[in-house]
């Protein structure tokens, strides 16, 4: 019989908190028809217009094959252009459009409902993010 517990596991209970904070943005993001991993593509972009998919990609910690078909929907839905650098056309950019701009605004308010949902304090808001860079930046081939 092993020791080894699930309920025990940091692994565990990173991937449950993940998938519960995932989950809790679902309606709010819902309502700006919007799925997570697309509103992580505004951020970055609200944040820093006109990234290079390559960096983008870097910035959320996504692959191309990834990447790309979330870019692909967010431009079908208006948010964003892509366009070729004028200096090396193998590279791309993405650019909100005033669509994907003013979504900054209603976002606002999915910051606020999911505030509210996980119910803690500044500081252990604080802590429990600063644990969670600490633990997303271990490289993984020594960890």
């Amino acid at each position: 019989m092993t020791t080894v517990r699930l309920d025990d596991q940091l692994c565990f209970a990173l991937h449950a908190a993940s998938r519960t904070m995932t989950a809790a943005y679902r309606e709010p993001l819902a309502r700006l028809g919007l799925t997570y991993p697309q509103y992580l593509v505004l951020m970055a972009l609200w944040e820093d217009d006109g990234l290079t998919v390559s960096a983008l990609g870097s910035r959320l910690k996504l692959d191309s094959g990834t990447l790309s078909p979330l870019l692909r929907r967010l431009q079908a839905q208006g948010h964003i252009e892509r366009r070729a650098s004028s200096e090396d056309e193998r590279r791309v950019h993405v650019h909100l459009t005033d669509t994907g701009r003013t979504l900054s605004d209603e976002a606002e308010e999915v910051a606020r409902c999911i505030s509210e949902a996980i119910d803690i304090d500044a500081e252990e808001f604080l802590a429990l993010r600063t644990l969670a860079r600490r633990v997303a930046a271990l490289d993984p081939q020594t960890a």
